[in-house]
């Protein structure tokens, strides 16, 4: 395996999410068609309570490996690094199964949480079933992703990448030809369907772990690299390390779990507030499992780009900061914030555009879901800024910077949101935009936060990053006025698959050529990439 440059493992990661995604997104058609609405609501209500324990149990010390992989490797220690691992797989391994545990013991109580004792909608019982399901993927998500973030350390990011395909892949068909032999062959209920689903969880996570397990094993040397300790190095003792670990692993875990219960505001007062103004419980439910669930699979399409430079963006800048290459350390984060706005910026803006036709292509037309898309999808690039400046400012250890900022804006979250949503329907306005803006809103603020404090901190100069910012503002907006021209003249598509992917398909090449051709002539691929990237590039074609 070999060892990768930011940008590379950047890529490299990136490509591997996307990959992820588009499998995670395919799935939902047939998916869908299979389990209908109801299903599908009860899908969601399973994966949005897992995601806190998933995220508790795989983030914290997988990151904290990486960075302290990355850390041993910088210094040459690297009899340290493999003890790491050791430990650190005993460390997670614990932690996996008691959230396994508490997941599965306490699972009645969870789901009264949700729908407390609204009637009408998803049974109680069936909400509980599903999550005790895939709480069985917590024994194996935490030792795949600590074995993901020991290779992350080396910079080895192909691993990692192939890692999290072969995962979503054998996921994805448990789901669809569980749910389909279920339902369709052995006639079984839509909740055992659903169960039978959320159990890809566990089957993709124990394939993938046993993958890279085997990578690790024939690259063992590469890794290992068995040179004689130094006397410093000789110091270093297995509870040090221990300490480390668990210092690192710390931060990570409550920002995690922060991140997490976040998303959990919305699981826990959208139905009913929506409830309580009018909505009937099948749309509020709808409209939930669009926030927490289906539109946020589109929305990790734009996310995957962050998700990609975030993997690639800690292990490099912990070791130019233990270097104390302070200039680099600015460097790769204004790198990284251009990349979002080049390339997020602009699916984004894409996704909002053709919203009707996106949601018609995976989801069906559906007058009320497309709506909430339409808004929901604009949090895609305020989400991509907020989580790689908590990840930027946590990799530096500026700890309680990045972890004061997350709990300040699941606070804002918390206080805000039905009040928003109630103000919203009192302007005569969709309630559910309330919950979406105060998402944008918060996290926003905390943006600039974050960015002044790198700067205070690091010196970190966005002066340059502003002015390319500026410029593809004004291409996006560019694009934008293109695509609206092109539709006054040919108008609106009728609301079928076919039709919708021949406007995606027509709509996303004039696009991509408006997008590609300006940002050509303006030089923009050689400021945001690099030209040592794009020059490597044109030598490889």
């Amino acid at each position: 395996m070999k060892k990768n440059s930011f940008i590379e493992g950047a890529l490299i990661s990136t490509i591997g999410i996307v990959l992820c995604k588009i499998l995670g997104l395919l799935y939902v058609i047939p998916f869908r068609a299979i389990v209908g609405v109801e299903g599908s609501v009860l899908y969601g209500y399973a994966y949005t309570i897992y995601s806190v324990f998933a995220g508790l149990s795989s983030n914290g010390i997988p990151s904290a490996m990486s960075k302290t992989v990355s850390e041993y490797n910088t210094l040459g220690y690297y009899n340290s690094q493999e003890r790491a691992y050791k430990i650190g797989k005993y460390i997670i391994n614990g932690i996996g199964i008691v959230s396994f545990l508490i997941l599965f013991i306490f699972a009645p109580q969870m789901a009264h949480l949700i729908i407390g004792d609204i009637e009408g909608g998803s049974n109680l019982n069936d909400i509980v079933m599903v999550i005790r399901v895939i709480s069985t993927s917590l024994i194996f998500i935490p030792l795949l992703s600590i074995s993901k973030g020991y290779v992350q350390g080396h910079r080895m990011m192909r691993v990692p990448a192939i890692a999290n395909v072969i995962e979503q892949l054998v996921r994805v068909i448990v789901i669809i030809a569980g749910s389909f032999l279920t339902l369709k062959v052995f006639n079984l209920s839509i909740t055992t369907a659903v169960g039978v689903s959320v159990f890809g969880a566990t089957i993709g996570a124990l394939v993938a772990y046993l993958y890279v397990l085997d990578k690790i094993r024939k690259n063992k040397e590469a890794l290992k690299r068995n040179e004689k300790m130094t006397r410093a190095e000789a110091k270093i003792t297995n509870k040090e390390i221990f300490k480390k670990i668990v210092l690192y692993a710390l931060p990570f875990i409550l920002i995690e779990f922060i991140r997490s219960i976040y998303n959990t505001v919305d699981t826990f007062t959208v139905v009913k507030t929506l409830v309580s103004v009018g909505y009937n419980i099948k749309d509020a439910e709808n409209i939930l499992s669009i926030i927490t669930t289906w539109g946020s699979k589109l929305n990790m399409i734009v996310l995957s780009i962050t998700m990609g430079l975030t993997i690639s963006l800690i292990p490099n800048v912990v070791s130019s900061a233990t270097l104390k290459k302070y200039d680099e350390v600015s460097q790769k984060i204004n790198q990284a914030l251009k990349i979002i706005l080049f390339v997020a910026l602009p699916m984004t803006l894409g996704l909002w555009f053709l919203s009707n036709s996106v949601w018609t292509i995976f989801y069906g037309y559906d007058q009320l879901s497309t709506s909430v898309f339409k808004v929901y999808i604009l949090q895609a690039i305020v989400m991509s800024f907020y989580y790689i400046l908590v990840d930027a400012n946590q990799a530096l250890s500026n700890t309680k910077v990045a972890l004061g900022t997350l709990i300040v804006t699941f606070i804002l979250k918390l206080i805000f949101n039905t009040p928003v949503m109630l103000l919203f329907n009192y302007l005569k306005l969709p309630a559910y935009i309330g919950a979406i803006i105060t998402t944008i809103l918060a996290q926003a603020l905390a943006i600039i936060f974050l960015l002044l404090n790198l700067k205070k901190k690091y010196k970190v100069n966005y002066k340059d990053t502003f002015i390319t910012g500026v410029k593809i503002i004004i291409l996006n907006l560019i694009m934008i006025v293109s695509l609206s021209i092109v539709r006054l003249v040919i108008g609106e598509f009728p609301h079928t698959r076919l039709y919708s992917l021949l406007e995606i398909i027509i709509y996303g090449l004039i696009g991509i050529f408006v997008y590609g051709f300006i940002a050509y002539k303006e030089h923009l691929f050689e400021d945001v990439f690099g030209k040592e990237l794009l020059n490597k590039f044109k030598r490889k074609h």
